[in-house]
C-alpha cells in the first residue's frame, strides 16, 4: 500500500473508564486525501482537523499526553514515520479526471450559451466530415417531397444547421473540463445538489443512464444530447418541467429511464432536422438552435403527457417513441405552441405537467434493470414502418 495513499489518525478510547491510551494507527487508502488528518477524542469527543504537518514537533502528542495523569506515550513506530516523511514529501493528491469528485470547490455552472459558444471556438472539422446535412431522396420520393414536402432551409441559415449536426457527432470526453462542467450542471440542477459528483458512478444510472458512463448512452446523437439537457435545466420554466418529467420517471408503476429518454428524443430532433421539417419554422425565426432547442423541449413535454394520460410503462417504450417521431415530424408547430402554453402557464404558477398524479411513491428500479427499447432498437411492425433509424 502506497504511503502517499494513506493518512494518520490519531484517537483517544474508553475516556470514560480512565483507561486512557493514545493508539496511532494507520488507515487507508481513501478517495479525498488531502493534507489533514483527523483527530478522534473517543467516541463523544469533538472531531478537529489538524495539519499532518503539525506531528513532526509532536506538539500534538504532547499535548494529548499532559493531561495524561502521568501516562507516557508509546515510541512510534518507523513505518508510520517513514510514512509521514513521504507524505510531507509529495503535493496535495489531485483526484483523477472522471474517477472522483474534486475535494475543492464545486465547479462553477456553465451555461448553455458558454457550451456553445465552445463548440463555435473550437476545431470540429473532423466531425463535421460526417454529417449528411439533408436526407437523400430519389425517384418518386424526391418527386413528392419537392412538390408537397415543406420548404429548403435558407442558405444564410444552413451553417449553423451543420453545426448542430456536426456536435450530435462529437462524443463525450470526461477529460475536457467543459465536458465536465456540463456533465457536473446537468445533475446539480436536477439533483438540487450543492456539490459536484463523480463523472463516472452509480449516480447517473440514478437519473436514467443505463450504466455508470454516460458516454456509452449517447449513442446516435452524442454530445448534443447533453446540450439539450443543459438547454432544458439552466431555464427556470424548462427546469420545473425537466424536474417533473423526472419525478413522472420514478412513478413506482410508470417508470422509465429519463436521461436515456431524452437521447431518444434528442435523436427525434436530428432526424426532423435532417428531413427538413423544421425548415418551415427555422426560416420564420431566423434562427436554428433555438428552434431545435424548443422542439426538442416541445417533443419531450409531449411524451410526458402522453406516457402519463395513456398510463404507458417501460414495455410501451419503443411503440410511443415511434408515434412520437411521426408526430413530431408531420406537426412540429403544433407541439411548439404546446410548449409555449406550458411556459406561459408556469410563469403564472398554473401549469403543472403532473397534475394530482403522485409520482413519488417506491423508488423506481434502476435503469439498468429495465429493459428500454429506444428509437433505434424498435423492430418495425410491418414492412411500411422502414422509416425508423
Amino acid at each position: 500500500m502506497a504511503h502517499r495513499d494513506c493518512f494518520l489518525a490519531l484517537s483517544l478510547n474508553d475516556f470514560q473508564e480512565g483507561r486512557q491510551r493514545l493508539k496511532v494507527c494507520l488507515l487507508g487508502p481513501l478517495h479525498h486525501v488531502t493534507r489533514t488528518t483527523v483527530l478522534w477524542l473517543s467516541e463523544e469527543f469533538l472531531i478537529t482537523a489538524l495539519q499532518i504537518s503539525a506531528l513532526k514537533s509532536y506538539s500534538v502528542l504532547r499535548a494529548l499526553t499532559t493531561e495524561a495523569n502521568g501516562w507516557a506515550p508509546a515510541v512510534v513506530s518507523t513505518e508510520v514515520l517513514r510514512a509521514q516523511e513521504e507524505w510531507e514529501a509529495v503535493d496535495n493528491i489531485q483526484p483523477e479526471t472522471g474517477s472522483q469528485a474534486s475535494s475543492e470547490q464545486p465547479a462553477q455552472l456553465i451555461s448553455f450559451s458558454e457550451a456553445l459558444q465552445y463548440f463555435q471556438t473550437a476545431d470540429l472539422s473532423s466531425f463535421k466530415k460526417r454529417i449528411q446535412p439533408t436526407i437523400r431522396r430519389t425517384g418518386l420520393a424526391a418527386l413528392r417531397h419537392c412538390l408537397f414536402g415543406p420548404p429548403k432551409l435558407h442558405q444564410g441559415l444552413r451553417e449553423e444547421r451543420d453545426l448542430v449536426l456536426t456536435i450530435a457527432q462529437c462524443g463525450l470526453d470526461s477529460r475536457d473540463p467543459v465536458h465536465g462542467r456540463v456533465l457536473q450542471t446537468i445533475y446539480r440542477k436536477l439533483t438540487g445538489s450543492k456539490f459536484d459528483c463523480a463523472l463516472h458512478g452509480d449516480h447517473w444510472e440514478d437519473l436514467g443512464f443505463q450504466g455508470a458512463n454516460p458516454a456509452t448512452d449517447l449513442r446516435g446523437a452524442g454530445f448534443l444530447a447533453l446540450l439539450h439537457l443543459l438547454y432544458l435545466v439552466m431555464d427556470s420554466k424548462t427546469l420545473l418541467m425537466a424536474q417533473e418529467i423526472l419525478r413522472l420517471s420514478r412513478h413506482h408503476i410508470q417508470q422509465f429511464p429519463f436521461c436515456l429518454m431524452s437521447v431518444n428524443i434528442t435523436r427525434i430532433a436530428i432526424q426532423a432536422l435532417r428531413e427538413e421539417c423544421l425548415s418551415r419554422e427555422c426560416n420564420r425565426q431566423q434562427k436554428v438552435i433555438p428552434v431545435v432547442n424548443s422542439f426538442y423541449a416541445a417533443t419531450f413535454l409531449h411524451l410526458a403527457h402522453v406516457w402519463r394520460t395513456q398510463q404507458k410503462t417501460i414495455s410501451d417504450s419503443g411503440f410511443v417513441l415511434k408515434d412520437l417521431e411521426v408526430l413530431a415530424k408531420k406537426s412540429p408547430r403544433r407541439l411548439l405552441k404546446t410548449l409555449e402554453s406550458y411556459l406561459a402557464g408556469v410563469s403564472k404558477g398554473q401549469a403543472s405537467l403532473l397534475g394530482a398524479q403522485k409520482c413519488c411513491g417506491p423508488q423506481a428500479p434502476h435503469s439498468k434493470e429495465l429493459t428500454f427499447t429506444g428509437v433505434c432498437d424498435l423492430l418495425p411492425r410491418s414492412s411500411e414502418d422502414t422509416w425508423l433509424i
